[in-house]
Parts: C-alpha cells; sequence; structure tokens
C-alpha cells in the first residue's frame, strides 16, 4: 500500500471521529497527526501538551511554536510523574504509570472542551519493542490512527516531507525518564542533569542523543559515525567538564552508540 493510500485511511479515520484531543508533544509522529487532524476537522482538533520535569523545554516552546504558527489551539496540562504512586521508584512498568495518569487527564480536557476522543500518535514500529505504555493507551480506549492506517516511521517521515513539516527529520525522542536504569529512583534534580546534558550535546551539533543516568554515572549513547567527533581533544574535554559541572561524576561513552530502548536490554 502506498503513502496515498495510507493518508486517505487516515484522513477518512481522523475524520470519522468528529472531534479530537491530539496527545500532542511536539515529536515527528504526534505533529504529523496534529497536523493531519487540523487539515481535516478544523477547529475540533485541538493539540494537548504535557509540561513536566521529564519533559524538556526545548521541545516543550517547539510544541507552542508549531501551534501558533499553524493557528491550533494549545491546551497546556501540568503533569507532576514524581507524584505518581510507585513512578519515581522507576520500576518496569513505569511507562504504563506514567501514561495511565497522563491520558486520563488530557481525557478530562477532552469532555472539559466537547471533545469526542483522545487520539495519539504511535505507529506500527513502536509494537517492535516493550512498551507498556501502549497498555494504558487500551484500557483507556485512546485511539491510535497512525497505527490504524498502517504507518510505520518511515511512512511518518515520508508524508511529514511531502506536506513541509518541520519535524520530517527530526531525531526520535522519549521522555527523560526513559534515561534511568529501572530501579533506580527518579528525581527531579537528575531529570535536570539529563535535560542539560543532552542540550550540550545538541548544541554542540550531535543530532541523535542520549545521555543514560546510572547513579553519578553518564551512559552517551551518539550515532557511531560521530565518534570521531566527540573524542576530539576539546569536545572532550567541554562535554566532560560541563556534566561535571552538572552533577556527573564519571562521563562515558557507549560504544553500541544509540539506539532505541537500551534501558529495555537488561529485560529478561
Amino acid at each position: 500500500m502506498g503513502i496515498n493510500d495510507k493518508s486517505k485511511i487516515l484522513k477518512d479515520y481522523i475524520k470519522s471521529l468528529g472531534s479530537v484531543a491530539v496527545a500532542f508533544s511536539g515529536g515527528v509522529d504526534s505533529t504529523l497527526l496534529l497536523k493531519i487532524a487540523h487539515d481535516v476537522l478544523g477547529d475540533k482538533a485541538v493539540a494537548v501538551t504535557a509540561s513536566s520535569a521529564s519533559f524538556p523545554e526545548r521541545e516543550l516552546n517547539e510544541s507552542k511554536n508549531f501551534c501558533v504558527e499553524n493557528k491550533i489551539k494549545q491546551i497546556i496540562i501540568h503533569s507532576d510523574e514524581l507524584n505518581i504512586p510507585g513512578f519515581k521508584e522507576n520500576p518496569k512498568n513505569r511507562c504504563y504509570l506514567c501514561k495511565k495518569d497522563l491520558f486520563t487527564q488530557i481525557l478530562t480536557k477532552a469532555r472539559e472542551n466537547n471533545l469526542a476522543f483522545v487520539i495519539e500518535g504511535s505507529n506500527l514500529d513502536d509494537l517492535g519493542d516493550y512498551r507498556p505504555g501502549l497498555q494504558a493507551i487500551e484500557e483507556l480506549e485512546i485511539k491510535s490512527p497512525l497505527r490504524a492506517a498502517g504507518f510505520s516511521k518511515s511512512d511518518v517521515r515520508q508524508l511529514s516531507w511531502e506536506l513541509g513539516l518541520p519535524t520530517w527529520d527530526k531525531p526520535s525522542f522519549a521522555c527523560l525518564a526513559s534515561r534511568f536504569v529501572y530501579g533506580e529512583t527518579i528525581t527531579e534534580k537528575k531529570l535536570k542533569m539529563v535535560e542539560q546534558a543532552e542540550e550540550l550535546l545538541i548544541n554542540l551539533g550531535f543530532r541523535q542523543v542520549r545521555v543514560r543516568i546510572h547513579g553519578d554515572i553518564a551512559r552517551i549513547e551518539i550515532n557511531p559515525e560521530d565518534f570521531s567527533k566527540i573524542i576530539q581533544d576539546d569536545t572532550r574535554t567541554k562535554i566532560y567538564d560541563a556534566l561535571k559541572n552538572f552533577g556527573f561524576s564519571y562521563v562515558a561513552l557507549d560504544l553500541r552508540g544509540y539506539r532505541t530502548g537500551s534501558m529495555n536490554e537488561v529485560i529478561k
């Protein structure tokens, strides 16, 4: 099935919903979903974005700018994940706990604004990893139009490019809590350490970045083709000194490089 066929299925699916609250993070998937929803439903498609300690300010500002530029109504909700029972202990179902709380809040906002459904941007590729958050989405009957229309990640990027969306080649992103090894207590201070470290690397020109936190150790994941750049004396020293200043005692480079869900590799 070609991208045009999938695009038509997606539009027809969203049109059938009548009105929607779009869970919008400003990432590749949710940006395409919001754009299509707004094109199809107009003001009956509203963006709902969560502001929290695990969501970088950079990402929040990008989401706001997109909505302003495209004249889309955006509702900002303030989510305090650290107060969700069990969340800060970082169990293996942490994402389930967070998504259940977050989407319950979005459902409330949808009802308050007379919106019939809540939709979110997971695609078919998200089914291939350990994703406990998808269980919460199913339980709450949140709609996943991209999956329903058969979109893979490459399909999302292709259609985003065709529509001229600035996110078509945006690096993948996940909430900052995903940087913690399971069982390690998540704190606001450590979330800020990770955010500062990743912001530094992005500002130095590294596009796909993860800074995983193991106690007081920062494990940097970047694309292998960037290894030669990061070990240059000036860059290496700048990163090490900055991360020490942010609160890390040790700074390490993961020799496997960036990959999604590396914290799930310990799950049997």
